[in-house]
């Protein structure tokens, strides 16, 4: 498939006017959470609400991390998702389930991010 970046804006979910721009994010479907860096969401005011999740990284690895709540916004694409507070070394990852929340699908010829057209409603 090969691999590609995008650059993301990411808000505080209640105080709109303190947001950032996370460049180079690596799209990554085969991660369920979206990866930002704590510094950053320390920066805009997003506070860790769920504390010491567990993950299992892709070498076996099992590894913790806190959890918040923000806005997410690529072009005119916006969800609000869960974001895990990525620790110095970890990679910034745009997760599958922030994807789908903003309709969005991976054109991996393109390597580029398209809209996914019609959800299903049932």
């Amino acid at each position: 498939m090969g691999t590609f970046r995008v650059t993301c804006e990411v808000q505080n979910h209640t105080r709109r006017t303190r947001k950032s721009k996370v460049p180079r994010m690596l799209v990554d479907t085969g991660s369920e959470c979206t990866w930002i860096p704590e510094k950053i969401l320390a920066g805009i005011g997003v506070k860790p609400e769920k504390k010491d999740y567990q993950f299992v990284m892709a070498n076996g690895k099992t590894i913790t991390r806190n959890i918040g709540f923000a806005i997410l916004r690529i072009g005119e694409h916006l969800t609000i998702d869960e974001v895990v507070f990525a620790q110095p070394g970890d990679l910034c990852l745009l997760g599958a389930r922030t994807l789908e929340g903003m309709n969005l699908c991976v054109d991996s010829r393109a390597k580029k991010l398209v809209a996914g057209g019609p959800m299903p409603a049932a």
